[in-house]
């Protein structure tokens, strides 16, 4: 049971530190690596000539999400990952407001993932797509299995990632590198651009959907209490899968663009991009574009759905692991109720955690089988919602703990600092953080605009947890809008150890000192 200070009591059970530095690389690129599948043929469908610019401005805001992730993350290495920094700056409620937003997200990911993953399979057996209670089916089992996987432990579950992560990355690599020898043309890419631009309102739509593309990197940050090492891991890790991953999202975009497609069905050329995002091909879209290239693409046409679909079986084995962990740490500091961080004695695995947020994941998953055609589109917005609310709270949470945590040491910051005081506390703005953080909010705007389900059913989701999180801490005579009081100092100072980060303990120790001398003096 986690202490009113917020400390972790002595015998509790705790994670186990098992995930290396490709454990961790490969925990990011189970999620985010697998979005490209997701996204391309749903932005190529809305932003259809300006694809490449929508995945451009999401890509800008990425690189700095990404930033942010990898200094928060090496400097506070616990399971929470962006609900534990926006907590640590900005007190209890906001903390859960940010929290369940990435809950949201993580509970999408699973669902919509377990989706494309049959989507994928679909693509070798066709079968499939015109039976839809059979893919329903396959669907809820392919959610079963990775909830059982989790159950087992990290460990297992983290090797499945590192095996597909690699292949994946070869794969991909191995698709731009014959797509653009062999078939794309530099002038079919600008006259697609010129001739098939979208609306202003499909713009907005489609940049804020390829905010898919990127999302999942806090899955680096969510492992960081199972991380060896994780103050110089993580920094590594994030940075190379920030590069990775935006390569590939400015690539598959600008190939999709540049290229044509002979429809099967009436034998006639079409704009690939509009071949992908079509409904019958927009749950596997890099396959259909893979089997388009001469000479390799009978051969990409039996294996890229293959690999595909263990892809995105991998990521929403990382949303049954990110929504747990997440849990784990809201549970810790009293912003769910305890029962959500116990562990599995053997495993010490977050088991009541993973439980409960995988069948939320096969509630929602009934509710997209309801709506039919609009399955997609409706998990996609939920999923663009729930990143841009959390990512545009864990921008305001670095800022403020710059200055009001300037004491705890960063082997990692974002660029562009500039140095200031502000209310009597002396830090550095990075003004990276702030373009990171305008460009996000504009995102989560966007969505607001131009998605229904996600103007609706996203805030519905955040009003109904608020609704439960004050019934909660009323019930338990906690204080509903302000915080407990917790010792960050020993908390920080025990996670460090942990960690087996001494260097930054005693770095720690002395500026906390010192700050304390400082403010005597002042006294």
């Amino acid at each position: 049971m986690a202490t009113a200070s917020g400390v972790i009591a002595t015998g509790e059970a705790e994670l186990r530190r098992s995930v290396t530095i490709w454990g961790s690389y490969a925990w990011g690129y189970a999620d985010v690596g697998a979005d490209i599948y997701v996204a391309l043929g749903l932005v190529m469908g809305i932003a259809m000539g300006y694809a490449n610019i929508a995945f451009a401005f999401a890509g800008i805001v990425y690189v700095c999400i990404g930033l942010a992730y990898t200094e928060l993350a090496a400097a506070y290495p616990v399971a929470g990952g962006g609900q534990f920094f926006v907590n640590r700056a900005l007190g209890d409620f906001v903390g859960f407001i940010a929290g369940w937003a990435v809950l949201l997200d993580f509970t999408i990911d699973i669902a919509l993932f377990a989706w494309f993953t049959i989507g994928y399979i679909s693509f070798l057996i066709p079968w499939l797509g015109d039976h839809h209670v059979v893919y329903f089916i396959l669907v809820i089992g392919v959610t079963a299995f990775l909830t059982a996987l989790n159950a087992i432990g990290v460990k297992q579950s983290s090797r499945l990632n590192e095996v597909v992560g690699l292949i994946d990355v070869c794969t991909e690599t191995f698709i731009l590198v014959c797509g653009f020898t062999l078939v794309w043309h530099p002038e079919v890419l600008i006259h697609t651009m010129q001739t098939h631009a979208p609306t202003t309102d499909d713009l907005l739509k489609g940049i804020s959907l390829a905010i898919i593309s990127f999302v999942g990197l806090e899955s680096i940050s969510h492992a960081a209490e199972e991380t060896q090492r994780p103050a110089s891991v993580m920094p590594r890790s994030s940075v190379a899968l920030i590069l990775t991953i935006l390569i590939f999202a400015l690539a598959y975009s600008n190939l999709a663009l540049g290229m044509t497609a002979v429809d099967p069905a009436t034998h006639q050329v079409v704009p690939m991009y509009q071949y992908i995002g079509s409904a019958d091909h927009n749950d596997k879209a890099v396959a259909v574009l893979a089997s388009q290239i001469p000479v390799v693409g009978v051969f990409f046409a039996l294996y890229i759905p293959i690999i595909g679909a263990l892809l995105v079986l991998i990521s929403s084995n990382s949303g049954v692991f990110g929504a747990s962990r997440i849990a784990y740490s809201m549970g810790k500091f009293r912003l769910l109720p305890s029962f959500f961080q116990t562990t599995h004695p053997k495993t010490q695995t977050p088991l009541i955690s993973i439980l409960i947020f995988s069948g939320f994941a096969v509630v929602l998953l009934s509710v997209a089988f309801v709506q039919g055609n609009g399955a997609l589109n409706f998990l996609a917005d939920l999923y663009a919602f729930g990143a841009a609310l959390s990512y545009t709270l864990v921008f305001v949470a670095l800022i403020v703990l710059r200055f009001t945590d300037s004491a705890a040491p960063r082997r990692f910051r974002m660029p562009w600092n500039i140095p200031m005081t502000i209310a009597g506390r002396r830090g550095d703005l990075s003004l990276l953080s702030v373009l990171g953080l305008l460009g996000i909010f504009a995102i989560l705007i966007f969505t607001l605009m131009t998605h229904v389900y996600g103007r609706i059913a996203g805030p519905t989701w955040v009003i109904l947890g608020i609704i439960g999180y004050m019934f909660y801490r009323k019930r338990n005579g906690a204080p509903i809008f302000g915080s407990l009081k917790r010792d960050w100092v020993k908390l920080h100072e025990k996670t460090l150890t942990s960690a087996g980060e001494l260097d930054m303990l005693d770095e720690y120790r002395e500026s906390v000192a010192r700050d304390a001398g400082e403010a005597t003096g002042k006294a």
